[in-house]
């Protein structure tokens, strides 16, 4: 299971059916659950907690120090879920004591070549990152939101679930649930409706939020004022109380 040449701590814990291809380096400190494959010249670093049937590809980089000028050697983490593709060269560092010391990347994420995810982002479950897709410190990205190759998001942004970004795309501000992103600095440009065809939304689900984009981006109303009236409607279902959740819980603006 553990090739010859792979160097693995003493205070590393693997389990007992953890694949370790050649030459990846494992440090102390880290937890690996079991049926999870690591590739060749995989470098691991602690403290490090990492779930089950995960598969990591070559010379990627899990577990290093984050990219802050501010980090003086604190034990900081990385937790990762279950069943989650990481593919060649992804770069995943731990937290910082400046937010909450933890990077958190969830369930059944694929995040392919050449991602960087930074300091202290929270990663949801069932996300696509696509090739060199960039994540700042402090970004949260939600469930089932698909970043497009090269997108970069600026520190702190929130990605909101069911979200999709163009290819390219420049993001400064917050994107709300279900709503479709492009361009830098990014815009919006409607719902990711073939997502949510794809996840089983009802038409009649489809035609609320529709309805809720029209009212966030078509009819002129403040920000404001579009939480407003979202509020009133938000007993129509839950997808749409998702919407207004995070509408006013947002701090940094909405892409508009």
């Amino acid at each position: 299971m553990i090739h010859s040449t792979a160097v693995i701590d003493s205070g590393a814990e693997l389990a007992a059916d953890v694949r370790v291809g050649p030459y990846t380096v494992i440090g102390p400190d880290v937890v690996v659950g079991a049926g999870t494959e690591i590739g060749s010249h995989v470098v691991i670093n602690g403290p490090t907690r990492i779930g089950r049937e995960n598969r990591f590809f070559q010379f990627a980089s899990i577990g290093e120090a984050p990219q802050d000028k501010k980090y003086a050697g604190e034990p900081t983490r990385l937790e990762i879920g279950d069943r989650n593709v990481i593919r060649e060269f992804v770069t995943i560092n731990r937290g910082t004591v400046q937010d909450r010391g933890v990077t958190s990347l969830g369930d059944d994420n694929w995040i392919m070549a050449y991602v960087h995810i930074a300091h202290d982002c929270r990663i949801g479950n069932q996300t696509i990152f696509a090739n060199n897709a960039s994540l700042a410190g402090h970004v949260t990205i939600h469930d089932y939101v698909i970043l497009g190759g090269f997108t970069l998001v600026h520190q702190f942004c929130s990605l909101g679930a069911h979200s999709l970004t163009a290819f390219g795309s420049g993001i400064s501000l917050d994107v709300p649930p279900y709503v479709t992103v492009g361009g830098s600095p990014a815009k919006a440009h409607g719902l990711n409706m073939e997502g949510l065809r794809r996840r089983g939304f009802s038409e009649e689900s489809r035609k609320l939020l529709k309805q809720a984009y029209k009212t966030l981006y078509r009819e002129g109303n403040s920000l404001q004022d579009a939480i407003a009236i979202l509020k009133k409607r938000a007993q129509d279902g839950a997808e749409l109380q998702l919407l207004v959740t995070f509408l006013e819980q947002q701090t940094r603006g909405i892409v508009r």
